[in-house]
């Protein structure tokens, strides 16, 4: 999506298809959007798509972003995707958020999107598009190049994001247990439980 100019003769080199870089690997963009105040955050991993990839970039946004905003806040309400590394279906998904409850002492209320609408969710078209369109087709040869595109993409309606390098590991094939899922503090809603659910933290 979108153009830059080059001059005639000069042009960049860069790869026809999206093959993994040897030396720049691959990076994976996670983001929290915040629709009362068009902020944005984005993790940008180099490991793998997970779900503790996924929650760990709410706890960062929660961090260093929305704690300040929401102080008195008791609850969070996420909305997310179908499917995916935050899908309704994953279990892992459910662990690691019942991790971040314990960890923020505060319930964490979730609502899916249904199976192929993830683009009714906000973040697509009112934070990645403009994300998207701030690239204007430009190499993205680094890490600082690809969070400095992020974090200074803004629109006219006041949209303001932070993005950061997340450097951490995140494995995949890790599998839940029928046991680790059965101790889950989770409380599902009554229309469609399976996309609507809170967890809440477990104390010690």
């Amino acid at each position: 999506m979108g153009r830059e100019w080059r001059p005639k003769g000069e042009p960049d080199t860069v790869l026809v298809h999206d093959f993994i870089d040897k030396e720049l690997g691959k990076v994976i963009p996670y983001g929290v959007f915040d629709l009362s105040e068009n902020k944005g955050w984005v993790s940008v991993g180099i490991d793998h798509d997970t779900a503790h990839f996924a929650t760990e970039a709410i706890r960062r946004w929660w961090k260093k972003m929305g704690v300040k905003r929401y102080p008195t806040a008791k609850a969070l309400l996420i909305t997310a995707d179908g499917g995916g590394s935050n899908g309704s279906r994953c279990r892992l998904w459910k662990i690691a958020l019942q991790e971040l409850a314990t960890k923020l002492a505060m319930p964490i209320h979730v609502c899916h999107f249904p199976p192929g609408t993830s683009k009714w969710n906000k973040i697509e078209h009112r934070m990645f598009s403009h994300i998207t369109q701030n690239w204007r087709g430009g190499p993205l040869v680094s890490h600082e190049v690809i969070i400095q595109l992020i974090a200074n993409t803004t629109t006219a309606a006041g949209l303001k994001i932070r993005a950061e390098l997340d450097a951490g590991s995140y494995p995949m094939g890790l599998t839940v247990s029928d046991e680790e899922l059965a101790a889950l503090k989770i409380k599902r809603a009554r229309f469609h439980g399976d996309w609507n659910y809170a967890l809440f933290p477990i104390k010690s």
